[in-house]
């Protein structure tokens, strides 16, 4: 691939990440302290990203890889994308947010499997050069988390007119990017194939069952540390809580580059067992932890997401793409996408906003906090029921055919 090739698409990747991070991880912050949203509301309105996930593939495979080149449509989505960030700055009322972020993510999701086909269209060897240019997404967001953090725009509603600036930079660059035609032109299209639903064939195979299961599962209490762990730090007394969130995609990055050693010395199955470990430890120190003495508690917990993620996730997603029949491949990597940041996290997010709203400490009517101990142990727990689910039930000796 041309190094001129090579920067543009790492910009792309860096943008792409950077409007995200500009709101994701601070936006519960911002509707409990600022706007005054329950738990519940909070939870419901984190689950129009589950939502637009579930209903991406079939925008990506039906309409934008039919009839449109991939950089047009991932320039159009994110201009529009940039208008409706801007408009959901001046929004308080719960309703009319819900439904605005839906309708942005609707706009949102699609682009992250976009900037994989544009990138992977230029490639000869994506095994090799794709990490070097995905790795400046993360980069994107850990920036896009800094300046958010130290601007003190975590409680405000500016958060999100920076992201709709990055967004209109991001949707008029991929305008100027290489070419990247329709490749299922004229053929018939397989919503089931789409949603990866022509692997639910696999589920006869005990291990593929277990994996797409405890996928599912522990995205469940997942959600519970992306929807509410800037709130939790911020009520905690941490100061530029989203820049040191950030810590968490550097160790994702360290992770990423040091699993092919982790790998070939722990297996398949151990490393997914650390990786659901490594969930019920960040809860825990979570649980416990303080903003004055046991404050190293916190930035471990911060610091186990390239554990928690990219054992977990990353490693599966290896292990199906080794294991499964290279005709259902695509389809089995998109069920477990659908059961993990579609299902799965939509119902994260609604349990953890019940959970939060249940937790709230209210005194003369007014809420004052929330009792995150309790919260906290509950994920924990749910995540200690997936390990003993994974530990009992996965054979790593058995392909999955």
């Amino acid at each position: 691939m041309k190094t001129s090739i090579r920067v543009q698409l790492s910009i792309m990747m860096f943008l792409q990440f950077f409007v995200w991070g500009c709101w994701y991880a601070t936006v519960g912050n911002y509707l409990s302290h600022t706007l005054g949203y329950n738990g519940a509301v909070i939870g419901g309105i984190f689950s129009t990203i589950s939502i637009a996930a579930i209903i991406s593939p079939l925008f990506v495979g039906i309409i934008a890889d039919r009839f449109f080149e991939a950089q047009r449509v991932l320039a159009v989505s994110h201009v529009i994308g940039a208008g409706i960030l801007y408009y959901l700055s001046s929004v308080s009322d719960p309703d009319t947010f819900y439904w605005v972020l839906l309708i942005y993510s609707i706009f949102y999701m699609p682009t992250l499997a976009l900037t994989n086909a544009v990138s992977f269209y230029q490639m000869s060897s994506p095994e090799k050069e794709f990490p070097g240019i995905r790795v400046l997404g993360t980069i994107g967001w850990i920036i896009a988390g800094l300046i958010i953090s130290f601007a003190k725009l975590e409680a405000s509603s500016t958060q999100f007119i920076v992201a709709a600036m990055a967004s209109l930079v991001t949707g008029l660059y991929c305008f100027t990017l290489p070419n990247t035609p329709s490749e299922s032109k004229g053929q018939p299209i397989n919503v089931g194939k789409l949603l990866g639903l022509d692997a639910l064939k696999l589920m006869k195979n005990r291990n593929f069952a277990v994996l797409v299961i405890s996928s599912f599962l522990v995205s469940i209490p997942l959600n519970f540390y992306f929807a509410f762990a800037n709130n939790f730090l911020n009520e905690a007394g941490m100061e530029f809580a989203a820049a040191k969130m950030t810590l968490g995609q550097a160790s994702e990055i360290i992770f990423m580059l040091l699993m092919p050693f982790f790998f070939s010395r722990l297996g398949v199955k151990k490393m997914i067992l650390v990786g659901i470990l490594a969930w019920i430890l960040r809860y825990v120190l979570f649980a416990y932890g303080d903003n004055q003495t046991m404050v190293w508690m916190f930035y471990s917990g911060i610091l186990l997401h390239g554990i928690c993620y990219d054992f977990f996730f990353v490693t599966g997603q290896i292990y199906v793409d080794n294991e499964a029949p290279e005709e259902v491949r695509a389809s089995a990597q998109g069920l477990i996408t659908l059961a993990t940041y579609g299902i799965g996290m939509y119902l994260g997010a609604i349990i953890a906003g019940q959970i939060v709203n249940n937790y709230t400490i209210m005194e003369n009517g007014a809420e004052v906090g929330h009792d995150w101990t309790q919260i906290w142990m509950i994920p924990a727990g749910l995540a200690v029921a997936v390990l003993i689910i994974f530990l009992i039930f996965f054979r790593e000796d058995e392909k999955i055919a």
